[in-house]
């Protein structure tokens, strides 16, 4: 049994590897040079010079606190952004890359079917959400340990738990798009561009008469600056992104059950 998902997360699991080494990076970075900015200027004076529609867009509270800053500058960037594009793309290779190589009509002339196969393709996503997410807090302890700042870990660690079901949601957009397109690179663009386009919609929509259609975005439900800031975890929101994620997953399945494979 998931034979298909330990072999796809086996090659997943090197990338996922070098992702996370390539994010702690980034993290220590801007663990290390949070004291001296901080230190230099008032940032949240700054931040009242900020265009309101970016403020909202990576829901910014304050740059004074380590949780305000991490929740910024790493969390809504690195995570929201960057991670939910690298998911969008990865779910958007699990089926069109074996189709436009031509490997897809060899396996399914397997004893596999193809509910199974596609289930266990996402299912090797959780490679890189568990590396991902398993290291990352470690390596914020650790870096905050260093400047010998005082981080409520607890928000730190739901920051991780409450990013998976969006992540996973964003993999499944990807998938989406792999079973409507054929070509893997076509599939990744039109992926990681509409998870952007939500991302943006979502931000734009904001205070106007429009902005319940920014449900429609995964970003609406995972807010890293509510979670390290203010310590409030909206449960119901990873609710609605596992359900968002059941139903495209779903409805991936039957799409690729009624596909005709070339």
């Amino acid at each position: 049994m998931l034979e298909i998902a330990r072999y796809a997360g086996r090659k997943r699991l090197k990338g996922s590897l070098a992702m996370t080494v390539g994010i702690a990076a980034l993290t220590t970075m801007y663990v290390l040079l949070f004291p001296s900015i901080t230190g230099a200027a008032d940032l949240d004076e700054i931040i009242q010079a900020y265009p309101p529609s970016l403020v909202e867009a990576f829901g910014i509270r304050t740059l004074n606190t380590i949780e305000g800053f991490l929740a910024t500058e790493l969390y809504a960037f690195a995570w929201v952004i960057l991670l939910g594009l690298y998911f969008a793309y990865a779910g958007a290779g699990l089926i069109a890359a074996d189709v436009e190589r031509g490997r897809m009509d060899v396996t399914l002339s397997l004893p596999i079917t193809r509910s199974r196969l596609l289930l266990e393709k996402f299912a090797s996503l959780f490679v890189p959400l568990v590396v991902t997410n398993a290291v990352m807090p470690v390596v914020v302890f650790v870096g905050v340990l260093a400047i010998a700042e005082d981080v409520n870990m607890a928000r730190i660690l739901m920051a991780h738990v409450l990013s998976m079901p969006y992540l996973l949601a964003c993999g499944a957009i990807g998938l989406v798009a792999s079973v409507a397109v054929d070509r893997a690179s076509l599939a990744q663009r039109a992926a990681a561009g509409a998870v952007f386009a939500l991302f943006l919609f979502e931000s734009v929509v904001a205070g106007t008469a429009v902005e319940p259609l920014g449900a429609l975005s995964p970003t609406r439900y995972y807010a890293p600056s509510d979670i390290l800031v203010d310590g409030t975890y909206d449960f119901a929101g990873a609710a609605i992104l596992l359900a968002g994620t059941a139903a495209l997953v779903l409805a991936s399945r039957e799409w690729f059950r009624q596909k005709d494979v070339e």
